[in-house]
């Protein structure tokens, strides 16, 4: 390719970059930034502590059905939030369930044999993850279907994808107009 056609190619990557790079810097900055909190979160006390249950028998383990019904009456009477459960983690080894609500980010992690509250905190990963993934904006509209979140990560993979490659043609067309001169 002639040195001159490859300068034309890359001053139209270098605009590429330029108009996708400046308003994409704050989406990037945010997803790496909570990337990288999400990435330590065991490590810090962004994720509670995972407490130990009066035993790992599963045969000695009250029904399902009664860990809800305690989580369900905690989050309602003492917590005064919403009582509607997202996920129930069970963690044989360790013999608790850990409650995870829907509206909220507490989380309750209750012995699995007496159904006794073993702990209560904020899911701060979970926060942080909304952020990361932009579904915090669907959290806090209540969209039903995750709209901005398949919004925002379609454009921010689109825009990596597009950075990646004028970037690499930025940095590899210049070796090859020297070579061309030479």
């Amino acid at each position: 390719m002639q040195t001159s056609n490859l300068s034309k190619q890359t001053r139209f990557y270098r605009k590429i970059h330029k108009w996708l790079a400046v308003p994409m810097f704050l989406v990037m900055f945010v997803i790496g930034g909570t990337g990288l909190l999400l990435g330590w979160k065991k490590q810090t006390a962004l994720l509670p502590k995972t407490q130990k249950g009066a035993t790992e028998n599963s045969g000695d383990w009250i029904k399902i059905d009664s860990l809800v019904s305690v989580a369900k009456a905690y989050s309602r009477d003492s917590l005064k939030k919403d009582d509607e459960i997202d996920r129930i983690d069970i963690r044989p080894q360790k013999g608790i369930a850990k409650i995870v609500f829907v509206n909220h980010f507490t989380e309750l992690q209750l012995d699995c044999k007496t159904a006794e509250i073993l702990s209560i905190s904020t899911r701060k990963s979970d926060f942080i993850e909304k952020i990361h993934d932009g579904s915090i904006v669907d959290y806090f509209v209540k969209t039903s279907k995750d709209q901005f979140k398949l919004f925002y990560t379609t454009a921010a993979s689109l825009s990596l994808i597009l950075l990646s490659f004028s970037g690499f043609w930025l940095w590899y067309n210049p070796i090859r107009i020297k070579r061309n001169k030479k």
